[in-house]
């Protein structure tokens, strides 16, 4: 089952190469824009893909899963003003208010190291990064040696961006 879907994406990206290739009879300029913008956005989503799915295989090996509310819990009521749970009956005279106050506070969550450690795993990935460094080269490369045409390479990128969805929905889904 993995293996057809692999096929297919790898086949994807093979018609996709060939009609880019195709291209270097309109003009060597166009070819190249279109490679470079293709290409970059493509590894971009295949990497991006890639590193958060094994983000969440990760979490799940370790068990380590949030409950969140429903969407539309959230969307109705965002601050969890109706919220069935008991609140606390006692005459305002008898509770401790410092006490409360700490415990609201320690639900709070802050910013510590391991909480910047959890958020930044699934974007400084190797397989995020390389793609971004190859697109800003290609850029850098393109500009320098005077063949950047910005009418070509944008819309190259959208079209990269579409295949590499398309790809990696086939092969990680």
């Amino acid at each position: 089952m993995m293996r057809t879907m692999v096929k297919r994406a790898i086949k994807f990206f093979g018609i996709s190469e060939f009609l880019i290739l195709a291209s270097y009879f309109i003009s060597f300029e166009f070819f190249i824009n279109l490679q470079v913008a293709f290409l970059s956005s493509f590894f971009i989503i295949m990497g991006s893909m890639f590193a958060y799915k094994k983000m969440i295989r990760q979490q799940l090996a370790s068990e380590n899963i949030e409950e969140k509310r429903d969407l539309l819990d959230t969307i109705e009521d965002p601050y969890e003003l109706y919220e069935e749970d008991t609140v606390n009956e006692t005459p305002a005279e008898e509770l401790d208010l410092k006490t409360i106050v700490k415990e609201e506070k320690a639900k709070i969550k802050t910013l510590s190291l391991k909480s910047i450690k959890h958020g930044s795993r699934g974007s400084v990935s190797f397989f995020r990064l390389v793609p971004y460094v190859f697109l800003i080269l290609g850029f850098i490369a393109l500009k320098n040696n005077e063949v950047l045409n910005i009418s070509v390479y944008l819309p190259s990128l959208l079209a990269g961006i579409v295949a590499g969805y398309m790809s990696a929905k086939e092969i990680f889904a």
